[in-house]
């Protein structure tokens, strides 16, 4: 009986062998998943700030509470072996944290039907109708969904808000510490990230480990800040607002990427315009032109060096591009980049946009391209910003070299 209990019990935990603070500490972990883990943790009472990377810490006066609660006791280089052939042995350079400009960043895992899923309202007021229907896809894609307490809330000072600042960051938070959810995902752009950056445990946020993000348009200043402060790789996808009255495409697209990602994957299944010739080869970041504008000189800014910028904004006059653009140029963001790729850019001519491109960037001496089908347009193909990719403005294409998604 007993021998058929160690068999099902896949925690371990190895001897107070290690020092630290005065004291000495064991380490404990599972071999089967960090959900198990962190669950076995609470009922326990050890608290979630003891997690690190792949294990919690355990002072050595509750190393025979953690065994008599289920715990098996192996060698440390035994747990590390189980950690490590289960695939959840996390080293330093796997966690969490700030990565220098250019540098591939850390990918979190793809979704499986049946996971779950959280959505939640970072910026703007979420019209119901159209977040049902948003619900409704990734219903039909098995996923379980969960709404952030705001989503449908107000700011009775700021009607622009979808609720006061302090509850939207803490919705955020609880979404990404939450050791359930596999993904966060926004409601609806419209104006506000910025406003709770600095309002998010981003400690708490790091110790839970990566999640799934997907948003655009305002949401860039949340992807600029994970990847900023996390080094973590997230989705410039549709909102779940933009998912019901979305193209198919831009919903298969998005489906793939989360749930069955590969290598290789496309982002131009027809060719972009040509605005100056050649290849490159680097990470892809970037995201809508005015947020990041907007965040020139801010702490969570990540600049296109060493990468492939990519960039979209919606209902702009080219005055306006000019201007967000020059202070990019100015502030240094452009500095070093590889490629420039230009998704959606609403309501200006393609000949006015690409001849205001040259005039800008073209100092810059990288293949750029235009129309990439991703942004405020009809379809919106979602990209793993993070993740290395290869641009041939020749032909017209934009790849991703890696699977997204681990």
């Amino acid at each position: 009986m007993a021998a058929d209990r160690a068999e099902l019990v896949t925690l371990l935990i190895d001897p107070p062998n290690s020092p630290g603070h005065g004291r000495l500490w064991s380490h404990l972990a599972s071999d089967t998943s960090y959900e198990e883990l962190h669950a076995f943790a609470a009922q326990i009472g050890i608290p979630r700030r003891g997690f690190d990377r792949d294990h919690y810490d355990v002072p050595q006066e509750r190393y025979d509470q953690v065994r008599a609660s289920g715990a098996v006791p192996v060698s440390s280089r035994e747990l590390i072996e189980r950690l490590a052939g289960a695939g959840l042995r996390r080293r330093k350079s796997q966690t969490l944290a700030p990565r220098r400009p250019g540098r591939p960043l850390l990918r979190p895992p793809r979704l499986h039907p049946g996971d779950r899923v959280a959505v939640v309202a970072t910026a703007g007021p979420v019209p119901p109708e159209r977040l049902d229907a948003g619900l409704a896809v990734l219903r039909s894609w098995d996923l379980d969904v969960v709404l952030g307490r705001h989503v449908l809330g107000g700011d009775e000072r700021w009607g622009y808000l979808a609720a006061a600042d302090e509850a939207r960051a803490e919705d955020l938070t609880a979404a990404w510490c939450d050791p359930d959810v596999g993904a966060v995902l926004c409601a609806r752009g419209g104006y506000g990230t910025q406003r709770i950056l600095d309002l998010l445990d981003w400690q708490a946020m790091a110790a839970a480990g990566p999640r799934v993000l997907v948003g655009f348009s305002d949401v860039t200043a949340l992807h600029q800040a994970v990847a900023a402060r996390l080094g973590l790789v997230t989705v410039h996808g549709p909102v779940v607002t933009s998912l019901g009255a979305g193209d198919e495409a831009s919903r298969e697209h998005l489906r793939a990427l989360l749930l069955d990602p590969s290598p290789g994957t496309s982002i131009t299944p027809a060719p972009a315009r040509t605005i100056a010739p050649g290849s490159a080869e680097g990470v892809l970041v970037g995201g809508n032109l005015a947020l990041l504008a907007a965040g020139a000189g801010t702490a969570d800014r990540v600049t296109a060096a060493g990468s492939i910028a990519v960039l979209e904004d919606v209902t702009e006059q080219p005055y306006r591009l000019d201007r967000m653009l020059t202070q990019l140029v100015r502030s240094g963001w452009f500095d070093g980049a590889r490629g420039i790729v230009w998704g959606e850019v609403t309501e200006v001519p393609p000949a006015v946009l690409d001849d205001l491109v040259r005039d800008r960037l073209g100092h810059l001496g990288v293949p750029m391209v235009a129309g990439v089908a991703f942004g405020h347009g009809a379809r919106n193909l979602a990209l793993p910003l993070g993740v290395p990719a290869r641009l041939d403005a020749d032909a017209g294409t934009l790849v991703v070299r890696e699977r997204p998604l681990l």
